[in-house]
């Protein structure tokens, strides 16, 4: 599988002309890396900028130079008008509404618009994107709102709120985390606020940048569950006295799709040495079972078809981390074109896939979880694993909680990028909704990671109760580490809601991951 590894944090990254990495990307926006601009950067940016005013000069109307924008690019403006143009581009454009968006979000925002900016396609000169990175350097992040992009023409709304910070206007979060007009934080770290001249306003707007940049956080996030979703089927699978023969590399090889290949892979390592599995016909007045149910069984085809939707979405990520995303252009000839490449629908139809993978995922793992609980088919498991069932309600609600992330996620699933509004008086009557599907993708992920953390709860309890038999050492550094974490094992019924939160707070951050890979090595 095509994997994404969230890096350790480099003093420093160096923005050239050729686009960035997605290592890059999540080092800026969870990291706090420091950015510089390569010397041919700068050297692109100065070219490109000679290229506009040359432009600029000319009485022949240039696109978002010389004219209005939008449904209002019909209006030539004339030289002393310009400065006031590009202000207003930015002030009237900065018109988001709703909660903030998160801290990471606006500075993988932000860096991916010096991206392109520094690509020297952009006409903006050289202090601008300057400007940009000590902002990003000194920890400024301005306050963007949840709704006001349709993901073309950019993500407008939230990329304004980003340039009003750079002209000293509107709210930003300082490295404080407290909230204070944007030019007193310039100020204080001193930054100059930017004027603006011919094209950079609008060149400041128009990327995909918000939600490419959430794009590959969701990547490198699902990549981590995706292989904790790996462990804790695994898991269950032994708790439930399972049999790992359906993960042998000859079945799957036969179906050579790589990411099934990968999760059965996993699950097979963490197995490795269990004196749970292959004992279908062990438990007295059990019927022997010929095969387990799909939910356990099929574990590897239904994650290992996310682990491949996930490798689409890398790809598309890298494509779009490659371009110069804006409109107009400058070419290497010195033309200044019109395009649409701003259209978000390449990187929001991967969004979507991405949350549907999710979903599923998140269902089929709430299956398993519900068979662990049902005394009529865990084989031998006490009723919700409960100490004393009936005095205790042991898991049963946990499931409930588990049940009702799956159907938000089921909802959420519902693609974003199907739907188009159109906008700016039928001028832009074609969009992607990319930003709304990121948006919902964040929630999706959170709910998994809450549902693969109930059914680890679950699936731990289980086998600590299968008293006289010996799990797997993977598993049971698992149970080591979880429990160690702060997530108790069998007994009476107590506050549940505290180990759920440990759980869930295990799995996020990767210890579960980090637990087992010393026994099972490095896992897909």
């Amino acid at each position: 599988m095509h994997t994404l590894v969230t890096p350790a944090n480099p003093a420093t990254v160096v923005l050239s002309t050729s686009g960035t990495t997605v290592e890059d990307v999540i080092a800026v926006a969870r990291g706090n890396a420091r950015i510089e601009l390569s010397a041919d950067a700068v050297a692109a940016l100065a070219a490109s900028r000679e290229i506009v005013d040359a432009l600029a000069a000319k009485p022949e109307p240039v696109y978002g130079v010389s004219t209005g924008f939008g449904a209002l690019a019909s209006r030539h403006i004339s030289h002393e008008q310009r400065a006031q143009l590009q202000r207003n581009i930015v002030r009237s454009h900065a018109a988001g509404m709703g909660p903030r968006v998160e801290r990471e979000v606006v500075r993988a925002l932000m860096f991916l618009r010096l991206k392109t900016v520094a690509s020297g396609h952009t006409g903006v000169r050289p202090q601008v994107a300057q400007t940009m990175a000590d902002v990003l350097n000194a920890g400024i992040t301005p306050v963007v709102h949840e709704y006001g992009s349709l993901g073309c023409s950019g993500d407008l709304a939230p990329l304004s709120h980003c340039a009003l910070t750079l002209m000293g206007e509107g709210d930003a979060e300082g490295p404080d985390g407290v909230v204070r007009p944007a030019g007193e934080l310039l100020a204080a770290h001193g930054i100059a606020p930017v004027e603006l001249k011919e094209k950079e306003g609008l060149a400041l707007l128009n990327g995909t940048d918000g939600m490419l940049g959430m794009l590959i956080m969701a990547i490198a996030d699902l990549q981590r569950l995706y292989t904790s979703a790996d462990i804790t089927a695994a898991l269950t699978l032994e708790a439930l006295l399972g049999t790992e023969k359906v993960l042998a590399p000859e079945l799957h090889v036969i179906r050579p799709h790589p990411g099934q290949g990968a999760s059965a892979d996993n699950m097979l390592r963490v197995l490795e040495g269990s004196g749970l599995t292959g004992r279908h016909s062990g438990i007295a007045g059990d019927a022997p079972r010929v095969q387990d149910a799909y939910s356990v069984r099929c574990a590897p085809q239904v994650a290992g078809a996310g682990r491949d939707t996930i490798s689409y979405a890398i790809t598309v990520a890298e494509r779009e981390l490659a371009a110069a995303v804006d409109n107009p252009v400058v070419l290497p000839d010195g033309r200044v074109e019109s395009n649409g490449n701003f259209h978000g629908a390449p990187v929001a139809y991967v969004l979507d896939f991405l949350a549907i993978a999710a979903a599923d995922l998140g269902s089929i793992a709430e299956r398993r979880t519900d068979r662990l609980l049902d005394k009529n088919r865990s084989h031998g498991l006490p009723a919700f694993l409960a100490d004393d069932a009936g005095v205790d309600s042991g898991l049963m609600i946990a499931q409930y909680t588990q049940a009702a992330l799956v159907s938000e996620m089921k909802r959420l699933a519902n693609p974003a990028s199907v739907d188009s509004i159109p906008s700016s008086a039928m001028q832009e009557d074609h969009v992607s909704m990319g930003w709304s599907a990121a948006r919902k993708l964040r929630t999706t992920i959170d709910n998994l990671t809450r549902i693969v953390a109930v059914e680890l709860y679950a699936a731990t309890r289980g086998i600590e109760l299968r008293h006289g038999l010996t799990p797997a050492p993977a598993s049971q550094a698992a149970i080591t580490a979880v429990r160690a974490a702060g997530v108790q094992g069998p007994g009476p019924d107590r506050f549940l809601a505290p180990d759920l939160a440990a759980a869930d707070a295990f799995v996020r951050s990767g210890a579960l991951v980090a637990a087992v890979e010393p026994v099972t090595g490095k896992l897909a």
